[in-house]
């Protein structure tokens, strides 16, 4: 047995049992079988129930194309001797490469043609090749391949492997001094056992739609009987607000009583006017043993009861989603988004403070008018409450960050609150602090906002929502802390944006703290309720690429521990529920009456200006005639507007029909201490020298006011221009939203979200930012159709209109967020949703291993 104390950081309201959980169960010391004769792979285990005709396509291609076959391996395994370990395409470009010299289309569309192209990464070390492949969407499967002798291949080469075993020769070949005890010893994370229980998906197709899965699922168990009514009624009657008994009063004691009840109210209600006010028959309501809650009109109190009943007699997953929507809960929400400048003025741009604001405060907004209708449905009289929770910045930088609260623009019941950061000492930390740096501040800024939370709001709140891996750390130990709904966003996991950066976290470890972060996502996955995702990729990818959820299935950090299963892409948990832009700031170009030509004289200036100060802009437009091409990210790596100066400079075509202009971070490298800011600058302003784009790009220092920024989408419609998201990864895009709001025909990169917002050559373009010349003709070739036929530009700008109003608004977001945290408090009280072994296993691990990694973390130094 495992034992361990209780965490020093008090996470649940009262003191937390000693845990008592198997060793075998939570984890795994290494594996009890022998070492292969490999020195480099451990072969034993649990495999795949595919591994039989996985190991027979590869046995059948090498017995029917042995000479093809052999040169692959041989292949392999001389890359293998450069760069040990091979990304996903190596492998499915020297198949076809082999296939195509001997024009073999039988090896080309047989089983092992197949299975290559799911190659998702090769470890190769003489005479060992590992290959993770991914048939299908999170299902993974790993290969051995052994030369018996120097290019000599037989039956006996090829071997499936458990995870554990790939895992550990991966380990070998990036941390090379590990010796055969280290890898057999290293911690390793299984959370599936944990899972057995639990309902699961199976159907890729269905990721996402975890609610109405778990509908499905539970309703037909849960109301199995008559008797299993009874959670349900008991649910019921635990709704409450400010002490007062709301939907059942005392007077209604059993199943049967309620369902009795609901048919007389019915009959009752079917001879009063159906559009009178609850107020109208509260008497008659309560005199029947009903409260407050069911509805502010006749009719929608009907309706709701109706829902019931029907419920009561016959349990329909659809017909009870409907109802718990319905029911009088979540007036209460707290939502955490701890580092950068959380503001409303002049924060965008600077470090760490981008899309994720301006998601979060759309978002209050969207809730804010979504709660206050359903409230006036409830027939309640009372105003909903939303706090945003952050970071108080002393040294704030010209913004809001140093005010302890701030009411939030265009709401009436939402104000952010600011708790600070405390240094050892207990003083205040002055200055703003990195995202990768945080993880020493967060045990204390827990408790801290606990406290500044249950004395804002008076008591707990109902839901809590967690933003980023900080956030999200910070909402699980709440949630646990105040056994309170938790819902988990997390915009975007630093490990599918840093290549690889799980297996050389020790060489990032300085500088990101990657150990802290990853360790942190793991814990606050699985310890939420309910995951919320902006596009289907974000969980799962494509069928040639990986999830961000995804790629935490299974990983190694090598010398810290290695995760068997760490979160299941098919768990009911997962929702997808995609943003909008705001409507009031983002609208349609060709909506002139609305237009802010009041700002069109500011807008030229900045667009064609001859200002080129290194504190505002460099480059200007010669010719104005010409459509703009534009894009605003933050100036990092990974948002890719060098890559973007690199497509245009080098595409002749475009750089003739078109301008650039790019919005974002600094020009003056040395005005920022943002190392990948300053290192993007420098990038862009070698760029601009190298292919002499002077005349031809217009770069611009940040813009931080949101309402010139919808009008200057709107400026480029009118130039006939387009937008370009050119990010090397992307989980859902903002920024396109925005543009496509506008009217303004979008190209976006291929790597991510963007490629489920827009449908490629209908409503928008996808561009692969890693093929630069292919990008850059799809470019060119819109604007040589646009310059014979304005036709083809509006045709696109229609369609991408068409494109967001259907599927991408707050409206929308708003109805599903209210539903979804509705239906998961419920299912958490009347089953074992909540998980509570994963939870105790969680909070051994958070003890365990992610404080004294965070201990690792250096804090900011101590003001002299």
């Amino acid at each position: 047995m495992i034992r361990t104390a209780a965490p020093r950081l008090q996470i649940r309201s009262a003191a937390a049992p000693t845990l008592r959980i198997s060793s075998r169960q939570l984890i795994t010391m290494g594996k009890d079988s022998a070492p292969m004769e490999s020195p480099s792979l451990q072969g034993n285990s649990t495999v795949s129930l595919l591994a039989g005709p996985l190991i027979h396509a590869f046995n059948e291609a090498l017995s029917n194309h042995k000479p093809a076959v052999t040169r692959l391996l041989d292949r392999l395994l001389e890359l293998g001797n450069e760069q040990s370990i091979q990304l996903s395409h190596v492998l499915p470009d020297e198949f076809h490469r082999i296939v195509e010299a001997e024009k073999n289309e039988d090896l080309k569309n047989g089983r092992m043609g197949r299975a290559v192209c799911s190659c998702q990464e090769l470890c190769i070390e003489a005479p060992c090749i590992g290959v993770a492949l991914r048939p299908l969407v999170g299902d993974w499967q790993y290969l051995q391949i052994t030369a018996c002798d120097k290019g000599v291949f037989d039956e006996s080469s090829f071997k499936e492997l458990s995870v554990s075993d790939y895992l550990a020769f991966k380990e070998r070949l990036v941390d090379g001094h590990m010796g055969e005890l280290d890898i057999m010893t290293t911690l390793e994370l299984d959370l599936q056992p944990f899972n057995t229980h639990f309902p699961m998906m199976s159907r890729p197709k269905s990721i996402g739609n975890g609610v109405s899965f778990l509908n499905r699922q539970l309703a037909s168990k849960l109301f199995g009987t008559e008797h299993t009514f009874r959670p349900l009624f008991d649910y019921l009657r635990t709704l409450k607000l400010n002490g007062e008994s709301l939907m059942l009063g005392e007077s209604i004691q059993s199943v049967d009583q309620l369902r009795r009840t609901l048919f007389q109210a019915e009959k009752e209600l079917r001879l009063r006017d159906p559009e009178a006010p609850h107020q109208d028959v509260a008497d008659l309501m309560k005199h029947m043993g009903f409260e407050k809650g069911w509805g502010g009109t006749v009719m929608r109190i009907r309706e709701t009861m109706s829902l019931l009943l029907d419920i009561l007699q016959a349990p329909d997953p659809e017909v009870l989603e409907d109802f718990l929507g319905r029911l009088p809960t979540m007036n209460k929400v707290v939502i955490l988004s701890p580092h950068g400048f959380f503001g409303q003025k002049d924060v965008l741009g600077k470090p760490d403070t981008g899309g994720q604001i301006v998601y979060i405060l759309d978002q209050v907004k969207a809730m804010e008018k979504e709660m206050c209708q359903r409230i006036a449905d409830q027939g309640l009289d009372h105003s909903p409450e939303i706090i945003v929770i952050t970071r108080l910045i002393p040294h704030a930088q010209g913004t809001s960050c140093n005010q302890a609260r701030e009411e939030i623009n265009g709401t009436k019941h939402s104000r952010i609150v600011r708790v600070p950061f405390l240094r050892k000492s207990g003083e205040v930390l002055q200055e703003w602090v990195s995202r990768f740096e945080v993880w020493p501040y967060l045990e204390q800024f827990t408790l801290d906002v606990s406290k500044a939370i249950l004395e804002d709001l008076g008591g707990k709140p109902d839901l809590l929502i967690g933003n980023y891996s900080d956030g999200n750390l910070v909402a699980s130990l709440l949630a646990h802390r105040l056994h309170v709904t938790q819902c988990t966003i997390a915009h975007a996991l630093e490990k599918t944006k840093y290549s690889d950066a799980d297996v050389h976290w020790k060489d990032m470890e300085d500088q990101y703290h990657f150990s802290s972060q990853f360790t942190a996502d793991l814990i606050a996955m699985n310890m939420t309720d309910f995951i919320i995702t902006s596009t289907y990729q974000e969980i799962a990818g494509q069928a040639d690429s990986v999830g961000q959820y995804e790629s935490h299935s299974s990983f190694t950090m090598p010398g810290l521990y290695r995760i068997i299963s760490g979160i299941n892409v098919f768990d009911p948990k997962f929702n997808i529920v995609s943003p909008g832009a705001d409507q009031g700031l983002y609208f349609p170009y060709d909506e002139k009456d609305k237009r802010l030509t009041d700002l069109h004289q500011d807008i030229e200036n900045l667009l064609f200006g001859q200002d080129e100060s290194p504190d505002f802009a460099k480059g200007t437009l010669e010719d104005r005639k010409k459509p703009i091409i534009f894009s605003m990210a933050r100036l990092d790596r990974v948002k890719n507007l060098s890559g973007l100066v690199e497509m245009f400079a080098k595409n002749e075509k475009l750089r003739k029909l078109t301008n650039l202009v790019i919005v974002g971070g600094v020009v003056d490298p040395d005005s920022t201490n943002d190392h990948e800011e300053k290192a993007q600058c420098k990038r862009m302003h070698e760029l601009i020298e190298e292919y002499k784009l002077h005349g031809q790009i217009r770069w611009l220092v940040a813009q931080k006011d949101q309402v010139k920024n919808g009008e200057i989408y709107r400026y480029v419609a009118d130039t006939r221009g387009a937008f370009v998201q050119p990010a090397l990864y992307e989980a859902f895009g903002l920024t396109v939203i925005e543009a496509m709001t506008c009217g303004l025909p979008t190209f976006a990169t291929s790597r991510g979200g963007p490629a489920e917002i827009i449908v490629h050559g209908e409503s928008g373009f996808h561009i692969d930012p890693y093929h630069v010349e292919d990008a850059g003709n799809i470019l060119a070739d819109f604007f040589e159709k646009v310059a014979e036929d304005e036709q083809h530009w509006l045709d696109l700008s229609a369609k991408s209109l068409e494109r967001i109003f259907k599927n991408f608004t707050w409206e929308i977001y708003a109805k599903k967020l209210m539903t979804l945290s509705r239906v998961y408090t419920f299912w958490k009280y009347v089953s074992h949703i909540d998980r509570q072994d994963t939870r105790r296993y969680l909070e051994m691990f958070y003890t365990l291993k992610l404080r004294p990694l965070i201990a690792k973390v250096p804090r900011a130094p101590e003001e002299k």
